[in-house]
């Protein structure tokens, strides 16, 4: 039986951002300051590349007791024995990722609508990416930014666990928690702070401090 992750603060790297430091650097500082789950995104580099990336990660996530999830590659999450893949609305359907991967691997897929979100919930979506919350510069094709009101629209659509992404620092974690989101994902808060360690403990914090119940999911 698989374990439950915990969504609370979700990292997602970036190799530009980590500046000097490698990706496992910054990780590795992050989940000592309170990241509770990781997404490797490398979008350039072979296959062969990212698959060796991933288990280096996952070598220093499985020593934490943190997962790993595999940004839109069924692939490599397969190949390197990651807890998961996250999947994006142009990538391989959720129900066509779940075909071929079984039970086990647990999928999310991003979302900014109520019907992106209902959709992903049938095809056996494990959690939901929502977002962006706010406008973000990390992701040029992200889209609009869907606002608080667009997370409580999808929240009270769906049962499924929420990621809430896009422009979220510590700043204003709570208060997308607040709006109904179960954990929160960053990139730039994290990847490109000059302590990661510290970002990540004032992340957890926000989060945690804003949360009155529960994970609804446990």
């Amino acid at each position: 039986m698989r374990r439950t992750p915990d969504y609370s603060v979700y990292l997602v790297t970036d190799r530009a951002l980590a500046g000097p430091r490698s990706v496992g650097e910054v990780v590795a500082l992050a989940v000592e300051g309170g990241v509770t789950i990781v997404q490797l995104r490398e979008k350039s580099g072979s296959s062969r590349q990212l698959l060796s990336e991933a288990r280096r990660l996952k070598e220093l996530l499985d020593r934490v007791g943190r997962p790993l999830v595999i940004n839109d590659r069924l692939d490599i999450a397969l190949a390197s024995g990651a807890a998961g893949v996250h999947l994006g609305q142009d990538d391989l359907s959720c129900a066509e990722a779940r075909r071929i991967a079984g039970p086990d691997l647990w999928i999310g897929v991003s979302v900014a609508t109520v019907e992106e979100a209902m959709a992903a919930e049938r095809d056996g979506a494990d959690y939901l990416g929502v977002g962006p919350i706010y406008p973000t510069p990390t992701k040029a094709d992200a889209g609009p930014a869907i606002g608080l009101e667009g997370l409580r629209q999808i929240r009270a659509a769906v049962r499924l666990p929420l990621v809430a992404i896009g422009g979220i620092h510590a700043g204003n974690a709570a208060e997308v928690i607040r709006a109904g989101a179960d954990g929160v994902a960053v990139v730039s808060a994290i990847m490109a702070a000059d302590d990661p360690r510290a970002a990540a403990a004032a992340l957890l914090k926000a989060v945690m401090a804003a949360r009155p119940l529960p994970h609804r999911w446990a």
